[in-house]
């Protein structure tokens, strides 16, 4: 049985759905039968309180996890309804961070703790805080690949060329695996003329790079996390619903496709 792919999701920028894709790619991929954990990385436990996991009364988080006191299986649990897998977050992970800093071999504690449970998933996606810090380093050095979620507004273009540099520092320092998964388009409005030339010029510029998926906005997929569901379980008939499915469906036929061409080859 080969072992999980792990996907960092990622942007510096707040604000860009990047838990909302991480919540709701998670439980579409459960939904086409892959088994899935999902790592909160984030202090603000977004993810762990949208998948229904009262933050507040965690027995262990992904602190421990990061900070080697405790295996990665005893920090697990069961996401609910949403059918997968999470290492919940929640504040105490910012005191995490502070004490990396002082560890060796820092950068590499995510990708040591995730080797002894990467055999018993299919997918293993990694919720980033939304800054290029000692937590996103550790999910990008852990991770084969980096999917970036991004509204197209004016600023998008600029702060994605920041990060892009980021993961080529990774892939050149410690990850010279790291590849760029995907790019996603999220909370579109295609009525925006912005929103309409940001997309193409990413077209232009990273050509199949770009999912042919697009995210729009959504109500729904807005009320799911205040809920601790996943959009498909609040209301699977709905545009954002259908938008993560066809995601999901694409990043498992990619995977697909290269797999089909390493045999090849």
């Amino acid at each position: 049985m080969p072992m999980a792919k792990i996907i960092a999701i990622t942007n510096q920028k707040g604000g860009v759905g990047k838990t909302t894709t991480s919540i709701n790619l998670a439980a579409s991929l459960v939904a086409t039968r892959r088994r899935v954990l999902l790592v909160d990385l984030d202090p603000q436990g977004n993810a762990t309180m949208g998948s229904g996991i009262d933050k507040s009364e965690l027995e262990a988080s992904s602190c421990e996890l990061l900070l080697s006191e405790r295996p990665a299986r005893e920090v697990v649990v069961r996401a609910g309804q949403a059918g997968y897998d999470l290492i919940p977050s929640n504040a105490d992970v910012t005191a995490a961070e502070v004490r990396l800093m002082t560890m060796p071999g820092r950068e590499g504690q995510l990708r040591q703790a995730l080797a002894e449970i990467r055999d018993n998933y299919d997918y293993i996606l990694i919720d980033c805080p939304p800054a290029l810090n000692m937590l996103t380093v550790n999910a990008l050095v852990a991770a084969q690949s980096v999917l970036i979620p991004m509204q197209c507004e004016y600023y998008a273009l600029e702060g994605l060329t920041a990060l892009l540099e980021t993961v080529e520092q990774i892939r050149e320092a410690s990850n010279p695996a790291l590849q760029i998964e995907g790019l996603l388009r999220t909370m579109f409005d295609a009525r925006n003329n912005l929103a309409n030339d940001v997309s193409e010029q990413l077209n232009y510029h990273f050509g199949d790079k770009v999912y042919r998926t697009v995210i729009p906005r959504n109500i729904r997929l807005a009320e799911a996390p205040s809920h601790g569901l996943p959009v498909m379980t609040y209301d699977k008939g709905c545009a954002g619903s259908l938008a993560y499915l066809a995601l999901a469906g694409e990043i498992i036929r990619k995977e697909q496709c290269s797999e089909l061409a390493e045999v090849a080859s």
